[in-house]
């Protein structure tokens, strides 16, 4: 069973998502494997796992009773472990409607397990038993990496929003348009530089969750004599990751995802203008704020975006559609939409194309290996994007109606 411990009478440092048996016992093995690789990834991939490696555990107390997978993992025994994959593997792959996520969740069960021996096998075991588990080992985790539960097929080349579908957004999120589907002012203001912040600094869905009222700071640069701007993407420095009250709780990616990016005087203003007459006075130092005074949680910042997408123009859904697939707008299409524009701007600069990727993963947070930019190279040709996108990208007409 998958818990979080969310609740006053945990004490901080221990709020964290925990596997039970039907006990209502911690999983020892995943405890452990919890503990040891929480600092690896942000906190809803941490979860994602979890629930991926329940299913693991459940499937095999159904084989052999309560606890039986920790048994094995405690004993190191190889046969009952490998028959346990192997069932488990059939039922993920005898499933109606096979997914890619059903692909992820063996993938993540198989690593949780040969982690555990891993980890068992190099501590106290006695070198001739040690150089068998090694064996077995290497064994298993060679014939079941060769074992997929659904092919992957050759991942397209990611698309951004069509340029019409993006103009629409732009006009239609602007807080004074009659045509914007919110009713509160103070929503659409939310909204719109919800939308801004993605659309322009690139910013991941938890990382924009994590931006405080200040994250925007300003310098004179003497050389140029003017003001420059810049955001801090990072862990919120007043906030304790434990006292954030939202159930899905935002966070930093990987290492590489904290970074500084420079920001435009419109962005600036617009984020100040909505911090001091819009964000009203919560309790809390995070920059996006809900009519409940509460930091504005994943679920509902998805769910505004589906509203949206659905007060979209028939034949601009059609396009949206035509073009990528897709029926609604999501944050992460914003995302995908600058990386392409950033992309385009740094080879019109005259940047080459590897000298421009590698600026693409220190604006966008990816590792200096990311194969990530090199999935946008093909849009940033598209005669029908680069049309309405201009270099002056972060200096939009549109942007400028929403400043009082």
């Amino acid at each position: 069973m998958f818990k979080s411990l969310a609740v006053p009478s945990v004490p901080n440092a221990l709020r964290s998502p925990v596997l039970l048996d039907t006990n209502q016992m911690p999983r020892y093995w995943a405890t452990v494997w919890s503990a040891l690789t929480s600092t690896d990834a942000a906190p809803a991939t941490q979860s994602k796992k979890l629930r991926a490696i329940e299913s693991l555990y459940q499937h095999v107390d159904t084989l052999y009773g309560c606890g039986a997978l920790d048994d094995a993992l405690g004993r190191l025994d190889e046969q009952r472990l490998a028959s346990g994959l192997e069932s488990w593997f059939i039922t993920i792959r005898n499933r109606p409607n096979v997914t890619d996520a059903d692909e992820t969740r063996w993938q993540t069960g198989l690593t949780f397990v040969t982690s555990i021996v891993t980890w068992l096998s190099s501590s106290t075991i006695p070198n001739e038993r040690l150089q068998h588990i090694e064996a077995r080992l290497h064994r298993l985790s060679h014939l079941y990496r060769q074992l997929h539960v659904r092919r992957k097929r050759q991942p397209a080349a990611t698309r951004s929003l069509p340029a019409n579908v993006a103009q629409t957004l732009y006009a239609m999120l602007d807080p004074a348009s009659t045509d914007n589907p919110l009713p509160r002012e103070r929503t659409r203001w939310l909204v719109f530089i919800s939308f801004v912040l993605m659309l322009h600094q690139g910013l991941r869905r938890g990382e924009l969750l994590l931006l405080t009222a200040d994250a925007i700071k300003s310098a004179f640069d003497q050389q140029k004599q003017r003001t420059r701007y810049w955001l801090n993407v990072r862990e919120s420095p007043y906030e304790a990751v434990e006292d954030d009250p939202r159930h899905s709780r935002p966070g930093i990616k990987t290492a590489h995802s904290i970074r500084q990016l420079p920001v435009s005087e419109t962005v600036a203003t617009l984020v100040q203008s909505y911090v001091e007459n819009y964000r009203g006075r919560p309790n809390h130092a995070f920059l996006l704020n809900s009519q409940k005074n509460a930091p504005l949680s994943t679920e509902s910042l998805t769910k505004v975006f589906a509203k949206v997408s659905a007060a979209l123009p028939t034949i601009v859904l059609k396009e949206l559609t035509d073009r990528t697939g897709k029926k609604t707008v999501t944050p992460h299409d914003l995302r995908h939409t600058c990386a392409v524009v950033r992309l385009n701007q740094l080879l019109k600069q005259g940047d080459s194309m590897d000298e421009a990727l590698q600026k693409l993963r220190a604006f966008f947070g990816w590792s200096r290996n990311s194969m990530m930019p090199v999935r946008y190279a093909r849009a940033v040709f598209e005669d029908r994007l680069s049309s309405v996108w201009c270099d002056m990208f972060d200096e939009q007409v549109a942007m400028m109606r929403a400043i009082p």
